[in-house]
């Protein structure tokens, strides 16, 4: 009969690393008062050693050598936290081949090499768990693969990335700018040094493509993903859309249309009424609509050491709970099926839109805007020209009714050619 003692390797030492270790360390009775296993952590590997993580990890646990921690043949479970997709592909792949199941966090690598790791820890009989890839603490992976597994999914809508959600809600609530509200996200900790991979939207696709694998069944090449960030969203139009009745987030939107798979991440107007609307700061929240649940809202921390120490935790535990209940692994955590066969292009989507022309202030301006936009079968909802802001200049604001994304910015190129036109417009799409 097999111990209850479940071996851990840990490679990556980092901010989620340490406090991964901490947590294991310091609650090992804890767990296994509650769940009946014994999780040891038996080494911690990482090419620096020497930095004070907060947690005294005994000398004998740490290596730099990562043969060392997959060879082991004590280990039963290697917890990926390196990042990135070399070699963070290697070290899991190699896991899985020594017989051990893995835990990552690597939302990029899922995104770019899932479909291939996911079928190889089948192959093997290995699990691989991933809930701290998407949302943080948020139980998102689970939900999908396991709560809804009889579900077929018709669409995800996500605020999936606290930083860029954190300076919308400062720009909304507070009247910050964009980049004073960058500064703060930064001075904070929610923002990197550098922060695009937030601010433009890639983080955000890299989660959706993840959920989209589990929901849908389909791998989508991240290029195929239309991808648009926040850093051209300026206050004046966050209080334009106000006035409007709605409010601006980055969202993922994934949406099954017969066997097409619309896919993308932008800057969407939101009516104010909407759950999601309300998800202010660091907060990540999950729509999800299936036939079997309906409509479903998953909310909470999307990022941060602490709901990601969790997210790894409870997948370890699951683990664990398979080996000692000597459960074979899923033979794939991809639905064996998908009805998908393709992407539909960003040229085809069809929505509503919010428009912002800056215009010279003389007569029969908006006619030929409103004509142009006839010409490309874009029909006005409402539209309100708004108090000169610069000398001859004033803001032209409009809603519109659905239309094609094609035609949207063959109008938009025949538009900003208009001499009366002094600055590129600003276009933000809408979701009802």
């Amino acid at each position: 009969m097999r111990s209850n003692k479940i071996n851990i390797g840990l490679i990556g030492f980092g901010t989620i690393g340490s406090s991964v270790a901490k947590f294991l360390l310091e609650n090992r009775g804890l767990l296994l008062k509650r769940t009946g296993m014994d999780f040891n952590l038996k080494l911690v590997c990482d090419k620096d050693l020497s930095a004070n993580r907060g947690v005294n990890i005994p000398k004998s646990m740490l290596t730099k050598d990562i043969d060392r921690v997959i060879n082991d043949p004590d280990i039963d479970i290697v917890v990926e936290l390196v990042g990135g997709i070399h070699p963070a592909k290697e070290i899991v792949l190699k896991a899985l081949s020594k017989g051990k199941h893995v835990v990552t966090a690597n939302k990029l690598l899922l995104a770019s090499e899932g479909e291939k790791i996911f079928q190889r820890a089948g192959d093997l009989n290995r699990e691989i768990y991933f809930e701290a890839s998407v949302a943080g603490g948020i139980p998102i992976i689970k939900a999908i693969r396991e709560g809804m597994v009889g579900n077929r999914f018709s669409s995800i809508l996500g605020i999936l990335n606290g930083t860029s959600n954190f300076i919308l809600s400062s720009m909304s609530n507070y009247g910050t700018s964009f980049k004073a509200a960058l500064k703060e996200a930064q001075g904070k900790g929610y923002a990197e040094r550098d922060p695009s991979l937030d601010i433009k939207g890639l983080d955000s696709s890299h989660k959706l493509a993840i959920l989209s694998l589990l929901a849908f069944g389909k791998k989508v090449d991240l290029d195929d993903i239309y991808v648009e960030g926040i850093e051209d969203i300026s206050t004046l139009d966050i209080q334009y859309a106000k006035e409007f009745g709605y409010v601006v987030k980055l969202l993922g939107i994934a949406k099954r249309y017969g066997d097409e798979l619309e896919i993308r991440v932008h800057p969407t107007l939101l009516p104010s009424e909407y759950l999601l609307s309300s998800v202010s700061g660091v907060y990540n929240a999950i729509f999800i609509e299936a036939d079997l649940v309906g409509k479903q809202l998953f909310y909470g921390q999307g990022a941060g050491k602490l709901p990601t120490t969790s997210a790894i935790v409870s997948d370890i535990i699951d683990i664990g709970n398979k080996i000692i209940c000597g459960k074979s692994p899923a033979k794939s955590v991809i639905p064996d099926k998908s009805e998908i066969r393709k992407i539909r292009k960003m040229d085809d989507v069809i929505t509503r839109y919010y428009v912002h022309f800056s215009a010279i202030d003389k007569p029969g301006v908006l006619a030929k805007i409103a004509d142009l936009l006839g010409k490309h079968n874009i029909s006005i909802a409402s539209v309100v020209q708004k108090e000169r802001r610069e000398a001859h200049i004033v803001p032209i604001v409009m809603l519109t009714h659905e239309a094609r994304e094609k035609d949207m910015q063959a109008a938009l190129s025949s538009i900003n050619r208009l001499s009366a036109i002094k600055k590129k417009s600003v276009v933000i799409r809408l979701e009802k």
